[in-house]
């Protein structure tokens, strides 16, 4: 399973391509899911559980690039919201790599709206973090 997800994770995010041992860490943290179109993968997901003050949880929903534009991102996403919000999320946010304009056009489609824009210490990635707001967010 956590091959399958680490293999969903590097084909979408390379910059945050990770290993198997930092996949094992991440599954020790997170919840991770895999998403299949019957027997084949399509995408995964991440929920990290609420955390603050606020109870903020992030959800990250990958689709690979063959199975996008078919509905199966928004299967994925949804599926990680509702377990965000059965943690007690009193706020949910995204991450999204900013190249990436379908997934940044598909969170902004959820109520999404941008928070913080950075590159990690000694890359050259720019990420975006996002937060869920309006009803949506509720």
């Amino acid at each position: 399973m956590l091959e399958q997800w680490r293999y969903v994770h590097n084909l979408v995010v390379p910059p945050a391509a990770m290993s198997l041992a930092g996949a094992r860490t991440r599954a020790g943290r997170y919840r991770l899911v895999n998403a299949y179109l019957g027997e084949e993968l399509v995408g995964c997901s991440t929920v990290r559980p609420p955390a603050g003050d606020e109870a903020v949880a992030t959800v990250i929903a990958r689709v690979l690039p063959g199975f996008r534009r078919r509905g199966l991102g928004a299967a994925i996403y949804e599926d990680g919201l509702a377990h965000a919000r059965g943690l007690g999320a009193g706020a949910v946010e995204t991450c999204v790599l900013a190249v990436n304009e379908d997934g940044l056009r598909f969170a902004a489609r959820r109520g999404f709206v941008e928070v913080d824009r950075y590159v990690l210490d000694g890359q050259d990635d720019e990420w975006v973090d996002l937060r869920l707001t309006g009803r949506a967010g509720q």
